[in-house]
């Protein structure tokens, strides 16, 4: 067995017109934007599946446009997660997995299953949407994480019953949203959502540096201990094991994002796992120095 997961650092989307001249080269055509940025990074998050349907056409032609070692991972669709009863979530999660994302194939990701800031933690109705994901479809294995956002969430009784299903929690670096760091399941998902523009790569070199740490720690199996007081609950005596590691730059201006996946995962011993993910540095196009400010729904 490896003694390490394989780390993968990224954005969200790679459709964004801020980036163009700055992430992207001038002039290069919109209809490649994908197969650059599959090239540049490692992952990418898509969130258009958040808000609508997609055809099994469109990820069939998203898995020809990346390397063999790309991975994508998907937000379900709000129509699931965004309901008072998350038991009648079932035809929105079943007309999702109907819609294609097993033509990714291996370079299907996590599912990420994200909640609004409003809705509250019930044992009895989350367990019944945790009861509808299924840990197979059309014969691949699926990965779910979810993304609570109310701060009942952060409780002891809420990470026993994830563990129970051995779906992940999303941990987010977020101003207001609830940091849950208890490992559960075979990998972790992770949100950095504190970055900003006005620094090259998000977040300052040293604070970087951080999590570049905290990954590493993942990917061998334990709890960094940047995130340790971020527990609900107690540790399990069998959690240490290896665990991949998404790790997802996301943040208001969002145009820094690319630029500090890319350092991130630079400062990765070897870029595990990665190693066609990033071009030669001579290849990506230097960040201006001059942008506008944007706003970004996260």
């Amino acid at each position: 067995m490896s003694k390490r997961g394989t780390i993968r650092a990224g954005i969200g989307g790679w459709t964004f017109e801020p980036w163009r001249g700055v992430f992207y080269p001038e002039k290069l055509p919109q209809a490649k934007e994908l197969q650059f940025a599959s090239r540049a990074l490692s992952t990418i998050e898509v969130n258009g599946t958040y808000y609508r349907s997609q055809t099994p056409a469109t990820f069939a032609k998203w898995a020809k446009d990346v390397p063999e070692s790309f991975v994508f991972s998907l937000k379900g669709p709000r129509f699931a997660t965004n309901r008072r009863v998350l038991a009648e979530a079932g035809d929105s999660i079943k007309r999702f997995l109907d819609s294609g994302p097993t033509m990714l194939a291996e370079k299907l990701g996590p599912i990420l299953w994200q909640f609004a800031p409003t809705k509250k933690f019930d044992a009895a109705d989350f367990g019944a949407f945790l009861e509808l994901l299924p840990e197979k479809f059309d014969g691949t294995k699926l990965r779910h994480t979810v993304e609570v956002r109310h701060p009942s969430f952060k409780d002891e009784a809420f990470v026993t019953l994830v563990r129970s299903f051995n779906i992940p929690v999303v941990y987010a670096d977020h101003p207001t949203y609830p940091a849950i760091s208890d490992l559960v399941g075979d990998f972790v998902y992770a949100r950095l959502q504190k970055g900003e523009d006005d620094n090259p790569t998000c977040y300052p070199k040293r604070d970087l540096a951080s999590w570049v740490d905290a990954a590493q720690t993942w990917a061998e199996g334990g709890l960094p201990e940047r995130v340790a007081k971020d527990c609900a609950a107690p540790a399990q005596t069998n959690e240490r094991r290896p665990r991949d590691v998404f790790v997802y730059f996301i943040h208001g201006g969002k145009i820094r994002a690319p630029t500090a996946a890319q350092a991130f995962m630079q400062s990765i011993d070897g870029a595990i796992g990665t190693p066609d993910a990033t071009p030669p540095p001579e290849k990506l196009p230097a960040a201006k120095t001059a942008i506008k400010k944007t706003k970004k729904k996260t």
